[in-house]
């Protein structure tokens, strides 16, 4: 776990603080978190909530998609997201790995990858972030 970048997003999206998820790596290229199997974070018979699989994803998704905003850009928000459930989770983590598939100029897509402790599927997430610019104008 990269603990400064775990800090970081903890400070900057308080929701993935309050779900425990763990920054592993954030680089352009990719973005790796890691959300721990935890009771708490379960639905029936002990599966891992599809909510906290897909916040997790959403959380790698959108730091990918920042890590690559173009020039004069000042964020992103999502404005499309597709997920694929593959495989439930019992125990251990799920880690999540974010690529950019487009960066354009007024959208980024990116494609995240969850896989089990093991290295298996368990959801594929494809997102459309919008790319924001800081308003300018006068009063």
């Amino acid at each position: 776990m990269d603990t400064r970048q775990t800090e970081t997003w903890h400070r900057l999206m308080p929701f993935a603080g309050a779900l425990g998820i763990e920054v592993l790596a954030s680089a352009r290229e990719e973005v790796r978190a890691r959300l721990p199997w935890a009771e708490a974070r379960c639905t029936a018979g002990g599966v891992l909530h599809g909510g906290a699989i897909m916040a997790l994803a959403d959380s790698a998704a959108a730091t990918c998609a920042f890590l690559n905003l173009p020039e004069g850009a000042s964020g992103t928000a999502t404005i499309q997201s597709s997920t694929s459930f593959l495989r439930a989770v019992r125990a251990g983590a799920v880690e999540a790995v974010s690529r950019p598939l487009r960066s354009g100029r007024s959208v980024i897509v990116v494609e995240t990858d969850v896989l089990d402790a093991e290295g298996r599927p368990v959801a594929r997430v494809t997102q459309s972030q919008a790319v924001l610019r800081a308003e300018s104008g006068g009063a």
